[in-house]
């Protein structure tokens, strides 16, 4: 790895970081946030959702205009909006303006996030790029998961506001290895699909709604069920727009390679359920077991320690053996570890009923998080990394969206008084939504076991036997050897 790119590395991992703290630095504080401008579950689920309904409904049309306009450049305003706007959220006077300012920041995240994928995969040779994303990948789990660690130390030394004006020197930093190493990449012809990018977001934004706002006025309202069928009828336009649009934000046709698409399948139920955990885990640990920020925010530290020990190497191993042991044995041990979170109620112990779940939950998970993302990639052409890149962000932002409003409105209506607190009802609930999790996310390793599929795995010149040439698939080598 030369110094250039060993660089340009480490503007990509601290960009998308930066994005990736955001989505969850934010759970550990929405106690604090309630306590300060009020509003209930129904408040804290849209100051959540906002930052991710933009991300993942713009994401996909941020990827395009990394092609279109430049990945560096692209990356490089999508990085100084969102210190802008983190800004503008720590200054936030109510509820209301937080929630506007979050769904902005939203927006220069899915800038931001696909470029930064992209830069990679052009940066680096093939020999190479399987490492380099296991990196990206890596720190990107850290960074969802030291998020709340980081968020429970401001919040309890500080205030909430500090967790967005903590982003302004990492974007300043950013920005100036951008300017110094990252290199200008090759563009693509294509049009700005602006009509799709307004379909999917109206549409999302309508099922949200629906969802969140379900508990206030009843499945039976009108304002909800046209909410929610708006919602559904604006998402299938989308596609079919997008099926006979001349430059489409999201390319059906990657969906016809058969581990594109089962990756993104995966992606999908995997990226709902963990959002559903990392949600209502922290609201629970302070409102229901009585953990301060920094408690709760703390009990991420093993999975920080395993995501960084492992992770890259996980992704190495899943080169070398392929993708499809990993991308099952991962999901379905990483479920095991959410269900042992049952075992919390209003007495919680961190050390006899957290730290187990979280030791076998994150274990699956690194088996997980850069074998997905590297097998995503391995489907689709360089030139086409951003909206490969973007699709796959987008479906695990719109998997997260959906799946905490959607398990909110479950949750809530066995809260009483639709608020967590420390007593048995709020306990069941959250069990509800531990269960519901664990599914989703074990859901992923079983579609992974019955359909991805290992590529043919070329073999390098000093593993070839006998003077076999190199290049040739291990398949091959393996058939022309004598019995």
């Amino acid at each position: 790895m030369t110094s250039t790119q060993r660089m340009t590395l480490i503007a990509a991992i601290l960009g998308s970081s930066i994005a990736a703290i955001d989505g969850t630095i934010i759970n550990v504080a929405l106690p604090a946030i309630q306590a300060d401008l009020g509003g209930g579950l129904q408040a804290q689920q849209w100051i959540a959702n906002a930052y991710t309904l933009t991300l993942g409904s713009l994401i996909l049309i941020g990827g395009s205009l990394g092609d279109i306009y430049g990945k560096r450049r692209v990356f490089a305003i999508g990085i100084a909006s969102f210190g802008v706007l983190s800004l503008l959220c720590a200054v936030a006077p109510t509820s209301e303006t937080l929630i506007a300012a979050r769904a902005l920041q939203g927006a220069a995240g899915a800038l931001l996030a696909p470029s930064s994928l992209a830069i990679i995969v052009a940066a680096f040779d093939a020999g190479e790029r399987g490492k380099a994303i296991g990196s990206w990948t890596a720190w990107g789990g850290i960074a969802i998961i030291v998020g709340p660690l980081v968020g429970g130390v401001i919040v309890d030394q500080t205030s909430w506001r500090w967790i967005f004006a903590i982003n302004v020197p990492l974007v300043l930093l950013t920005l100036a290895l951008v300017r110094s190493a990252v290199p200008d990449l090759p563009t693509t012809r294509r049009r700005v699909d602006f009509l799709g990018a307004g379909l999917v977001g109206l549409g999302l934004a309508a099922i949200v709604f629906g969802l969140i706002e379900q508990p206030n006025y009843g499945w039976g309202s009108p304002i909800i069920l046209g909410a929610l069928s708006g919602g559904v009828i604006l998402l299938g336009a989308f596609v079919a727009y997008e099926q006979r649009a001349s430059h489409p934000m999201l390319r059906l046709d990657l969906f016809a390679r058969r581990n594109f698409a089962l990756a993104n399948l995966e992606t999908l139920s995997m990226y709902a359920g963990l959002s559903i955990l990392f949600f209502f885990l922290f609201i629970f640990l302070q409102e229901v077991a009585g953990y301060s920020a920094l408690k709760a925010g703390l009990t991420t530290i093993p999975s920080t320690l395993i995501m960084f020990a492992l992770s890259s190497r996980m992704g190495a191993l899943a080169d070398r053996h392929g993708p499809r042991l990993f991308l099952t044995g991962g999901p379905l041990l990483a479920a095991a570890g959410i269900l042992l979170f049952l075992r919390t109620g209003i007495e919680t112990s961190y050390v006899g009923d957290l730290l187990p779940a979280l030791i076998v939950f994150s274990l699956g998970l690194t088996m997980t998080v850069a074998p997905l993302t590297a097998t995503v990639l391995a489907d689709a052409d360089v030139d086409d990394a951003g909206i490969a890149s973007a699709i796959n962000n987008a479906i695990a932002r719109c998997a997260g969206l959906i799946g905490v409003s959607a398990i909110g409105a479950v949750v809530s209506g066995r809260l009483p008084g639709n608020t967590f607190a420390p007593n048995s009802g709020s306990v069941a609930a959250f069990h509800t939504a531990i269960v519901i999790c664990a599914v989703l996310v074990g859901l992923g390793g079983v579609i992974a076991f019955l359909g991805i599929r290992d590529p043919a795995r070329v073999v390098k010149a000093e593993e070839c036997p006998g003077g076999q040439l190199a290049g040739t698939p291990r398949a091959a080598v393996a058939e022309s050897q004598p019995a």
